[in-house]
């Protein structure tokens, strides 16, 4: 039986260890980084919290045995992708990055692409804006020096503390998120603008499409650098790519 770690906290993760889940071959743990008070349930065993640092992570490797590691982690979550490569060169182990595809401009989305948070609170303008902030709660504090908007924040926990802003309305949901529920979230708030992630996937896409049917602007986070390994796009393609790395396993190769 080969052990394998999936690096989680996305949909695409909870659907390969769905997809795993049973089969004699492989023994599978799911290891979330525990930001969220309240993870979405997972069909495998799970282990909750960091492992300090790359040098953890090869060490975690090589006790529990571990045949391959699969890094299904949120596009942004760079630091865990570096931790993952150097751990895995490191240890000897196997990796494979399920990264799924950004979303596409069309002809007609109002796109503006920055290079952080920072440079996207400069890009909200000087001239008060009903902004919705569709970001992390670790990412929202530098909006505080832009006080002259209303913002709208959705997160998965409450926000707490709540920004240090004159106006802001908090909303707690977990994906995914249909167009017709985003676009009667942004109507119903009196939304101009949103700031956002290019996350990818159809969990969150809601709030592209929605803003695209109601004319909006769109404040996208570019997505930063990932290291240069093993990378696929699907959960079949990580399938298929885990069933090679489990056969050259047992061939010894």
């Amino acid at each position: 039986m080969h052990r394998i770690l999936i690096l989680g906290g996305t949909l695409e993760a909870r659907r390969l260890a769905e997809r795993l889940r049973g089969r004699a071959d492989v023994a599978i743990t799911v290891s979330l980084a525990g930001r969220t008070a309240a993870p979405a349930a997972q069909p495998v065993p799970v282990r909750i919290g960091g492992f300090g640092g790359a040098e953890g992570l090869a060490a975690y490797l090589r006790a529990e045995r571990i045949a391959a590691l699969i890094d299904a982690t949120h596009p942004y979550a760079a630091t865990i992708s570096d931790n993952a490569a150097r751990a895995a060169a490191v240890a000897g182990v196997r990796l494979l990055a399920l990264r799924r595809s950004p979303w596409q401009q069309t002809a007609r989305d109002r796109w503006t692409e920055v290079a952080d948070v920072p440079a996207g609170v400069r890009a909200l303008g000087s001239a008060p804006r009903r902004v919705f902030l569709a970001l992390g709660r670790k990412e929202l504090g530098p909006f505080v020096s832009a006080p002259q908007h209303h913002y709208l924040v959705r997160s998965v926990d409450p926000v707490d503390p709540p920004l240090a802003v004159p106006h802001a309305v908090y909303v707690t949901g977990r994906g995914p998120f249909t167009e017709a529920e985003d676009r009667a979230l942004l109507e119903r708030h009196g939304i101009d603008l949103i700031v956002a992630k290019n996350s990818g996937g159809a969990a969150t896409y809601g709030k592209i499409a929605a803003a695209r049917a109601l004319h909006l602007p769109v404040i996208l986070l570019r997505r930063p650098a990932l290291p240069a390994v093993a990378a696929v796009a699907t959960v079949e393609e990580a399938l298929a790519w885990l069933d090679h790395a489990t056969s050259a396993a047992a061939r010894g190769v």
